[in-house]
């Protein structure tokens, strides 16, 4: 196995380097939408919830593959195919000439995203149990970075002209393609890899992961719910800003800078100081409560400095993703990594397709000329509704785990992920090395 300290750099500088590229593009897409189709700012929000959602239905589709696949042939190949492809992808957005090609460009990447699930394998392979939330909270932090950089370059190069963002993308991946082809080293051993089977792989069998008894069931229920909030934020984030504040493409960018900045301080900083003190459930808690504080803000924002407020909340709410996933990613047990996060990131391809479909349907709604509602906020209304069932789930979460052992107090002092002792976290379950 390779060293956990060098080996996690690696992968954590690909990460940022992967949200870079992803976040660059997102200042433009809103106004290429309204562009190429000729569409309305109110009208525009129900294809952006189509464009997003067309990536995230293919990455439900296809993680648990990329998951699998990963489990049977290490995480490398797997990581390095995915981004030259998406690489290439992003190049083609440059002439892209209508509304179809761009959603079919977003489902051929969302089939492509298989690097996130084999990513977080990588890093789950090369950090201790004990260690796998504050390492989470490191990833998300890599992301956060990415997203610091990328809205506000994005939304320069963009007002400069509308399509570089996607070229200086492709270029990002293809140096990110080559920096792992060059220093990243294979995490799996082969005798820790397993054989491949489509009845894992296919995202109703990843699913049944969760469903296996209440314990993964309520973890992959509050996973789904921070997604499906997030969804309000891709199809209504800018187009709200631009109808309330009158905000250029520059100024969203700034505001998804901060909201970048932010998160990033709150799980590189956070997550492992608040995992130790309180457990990891109580830290997802917490997450969701300021989720939906946050979301609350986000809905009655009526001047800017009310919007930033929000953008700070929803900064706290990144506690909660790492903690559920270090959760799972202990139950799941060495030589499942990569299936339990192709899993969580076909939940998360789920999620993204209910969520910015329907919070831009609603945006439309409650913004349609003429109407008697005018209510830009209504999608993070419903974003925050979403955040209150993703609570409920973590706190009713059974005492008992799922192997019928007794959970371990979460109160202060828990040195480990789960609250316990690491040697009792559930393994969802036994599978053969290949």
């Amino acid at each position: 196995m390779p060293k956990r300290s060098a080996s996690t750099g690696f992968i954590l500088a690909t990460i940022a380097l992967d949200a870079l590229s992803f976040a660059i593009v997102i200042p433009v897409v809103p106004d290429l939408v309204m562009r190429i189709g000729h569409l309305q700012r109110d009208q525009a929000s129900v294809w952006l919830g189509i464009v997003f959602a067309a990536f995230s239905l293919m990455q439900f589709l296809c993680a648990p593959i990329a998951g699998g696949l990963s489990d049977r042939y290490g995480r490398r190949p797997v990581l390095l195919i995915s981004l030259a492809a998406l690489g290439l992808n992003a190049l083609l957005w440059v002439w892209v000439p209508n509304l179809w090609w761009l959603v079919g460009l977003r489902l051929v990447a969302g089939a492509l995203a298989g690097n996130i699930s084999a990513a977080t394998a990588y890093v789950a392979d090369v950090t201790p149990p004990e260690r796998r939330a504050r390492a989470f909270g490191l990833v998300g932090a890599m992301f956060g970075l990415g997203f610091v950089a990328g809205p506000a370059l994005g939304g320069w190069l963009g007002s400069i002209w509308l399509r570089l963002p996607f070229l200086v993308s492709a270029v990002l991946i293809g140096a990110n393609v080559l920096y792992g082809l060059l220093v990243l080293p294979e995490s799996l051993p082969p005798e820790r890899r397993r054989r491949f089977s489509w009845a894992r792989a296919n995202p109703i069998g990843s699913l049944s992961l969760f469903a296996a008894n209440g314990w993964t069931f309520r973890l992959g229920l509050a996973w789904c719910c921070g997604w499906l909030a997030i969804g309000a934020q891709q199809s209504s984030f800018i187009l709200a800003n631009q109808m309330r504040f009158g905000w250029t493409i520059a100024g969203n960018g700034a505001a998804l800078a901060l909201g970048g900045i932010a998160q990033a301080l709150v799980q590189g900083l956070l997550v492992s100081r608040a995992t130790r003190r309180i457990g990891a459930r109580r830290t997802a808690i917490v997450g969701f409560v300021f989720a939906i504080l946050g979301y609350a803000a986000y809905a009655v924002a009526a001047t800017p400095p009310i919007l930033v407020a929000a953008i700070m909340l929803t900064a706290f709410a990144a506690l909660s993703n790492p903690a559920i996933q270090s959760l799972l990613s202990t139950a799941a047990g060495p030589s499942r990594q990569g299936e339990i996060q192709g899993g969580l990131s076909s939940l998360q391809g789920l999620s993204m397709v209910a969520g910015p479909t329907t919070t831009g349907l609603v945006f439309e709604l409650a913004t349609w000329p003429g109407g008697r509602l005018h209510w830009p906020g209504a999608p993070f209304a419903l974003a925050g509704l979403a955040c209150v069932a993703g609570l409920l789930a973590v706190v009713t979460l059974p005492a008992a785990l799922p192997d019928g052992q007794t959970r371990a107090h979460d109160g202060a002092g828990d040195a480990d992920v789960t609250g316990g002792d690491p040697a009792e976290a559930p393994e969802i379950g036994a599978e053969e090395a290949a």
